[in-house]
């Protein structure tokens, strides 16, 4: 069977929509069939989904240039849940430095990672396909709802911090949006790093960034953070508009920007003597494995906002979109 066909089958539900649009276009479908794994693919048993900007995005039809899907198709990135069947190797096997091989994998492994959501074979579902590059053991520490938040803004931070910025010990590093999924990762493996951290926040969320490890916090609500803060190494954006622009000019000249959201604004990145870039980020075999073990040593703790069940995916991809979580959202498939 063709990996992008739906075909009836008995029971099992997966979160789906027919067309681009807003809550009212997913669905919960009893009957989609359990796909087959093709080569170099895992089928999963999904215990958990973790819910990113990116999968409203999809649903809203954002990024249907990149991904043009044949409907129905099933929502969701990120998963942690169990191996039910390894496809076979692909020749030359998949793998090497950025991902792994099936037959590092075997039935009943507990993994993490993201879906084969490119086909709309996505993680808000009872099983799922993924490519074994994109798949790496669960962190044995937390369980399936703390592991499926983890994969997208979990390795966008470590893509982001060490890739990008190669972080040093005693630099000054700004993270907008330090209460959300990526900012909250970011601070904590940032502080990991030796960096001193500074972020900004709602005034709701002061509290908790500082728990996180922030050493200094700037509330957006009442306070300006280009009048507060200058001379910084790196600024790490996840918010875009003015805060971006504004960002410029507190960096010092040969600093860094990476923004989540915005391309680079090359005027200003001269203007001011610094880099800026916008990540595509990747959810590798390789960043998952580093991820499971800063999980594993204590350096990343990880913050559940929310969980909703799958019937309520609607729901959880509209509070995502219109409130302001603290942490991670999660959708919740089968007992753990």
């Amino acid at each position: 069977m063709n990996t992008q066909e739906s075909v009836i089958s008995n029971g099992v539900q997966a979160a789906q929509i027919n067309k681009y649009g807003g809550s009212e276009a997913v669905q919960i479908n009893e009957h989609v069939t359990i796909p087959k794994p093709a080569k170099g693919q895992l089928l999963i048993e999904v215990h958990a989904a973790g819910v990113n900007p990116a999968d409203w995005k999809i649903r809203q039809g954002y990024m249907q240039q990149v991904m043009p899907w044949t409907f129905p198709a099933t929502l969701g990135g990120d998963f942690s849940g169990v191996v039910k069947e390894v496809g076979p190797l692909r020749h030359p096997p998949a793998g090497g430095a950025d991902g792994a091989s099936v037959s590092e994998f075997k039935q009943g492994d507990e993994v993490y990672g993201q879906a084969d959501i490119m086909h709309g074979i996505g993680s808000f579902a009872q099983f799922t396909l993924a490519e074994s590059t994109n798949v790496a053991p669960k962190p044995k520490s937390v369980n399936h709802i703390k592991a499926a938040a983890l994969p997208l803004a979990g390795t966008s931070a470590l893509q982001a911090l060490i890739e990008h910025m190669n972080i040093k010990s005693g630099q000054r590093i700004l993270i907008h949006g330090g209460a959300g999924g990526i900012g909250s990762f970011a601070i904590q493996i940032t502080k990991h790093l030796g960096a001193y951290v500074i972020t900004t926040t709602s005034t709701d969320d002061v509290e908790f960034v500082k728990a996180l490890g922030a050493d200094e916090v700037i509330d957006y609500k009442t306070q300006s953070f280009d009048e507060l803060v200058s001379g910084i190494d790196a600024v790490f954006d996840t918010v875009g508009g003015e805060t971006y622009d504004k960002s410029f000019k507190v960096l010092k000249k040969g600093g860094i920007l990476v923004s989540m959201v915005q391309p680079p604004k090359e005027e200003l990145a001269k203007q001011y003597g610094v880099n800026a870039i916008v990540q595509a980020s990747m959810v590798t075999s390789e960043r998952l494995s580093k991820l499971a073990q800063l999980v594993e040593q204590g350096v990343i703790r990880v913050h559940i906002d929310r969980t909703f069940p799958l019937e309520q995916t609607a729901r959880a991809l509209e509070y995502l979109q219109t409130g302001h979580p603290r942490g991670k959202v999660v959708i919740t498939i089968k007992e753990n």
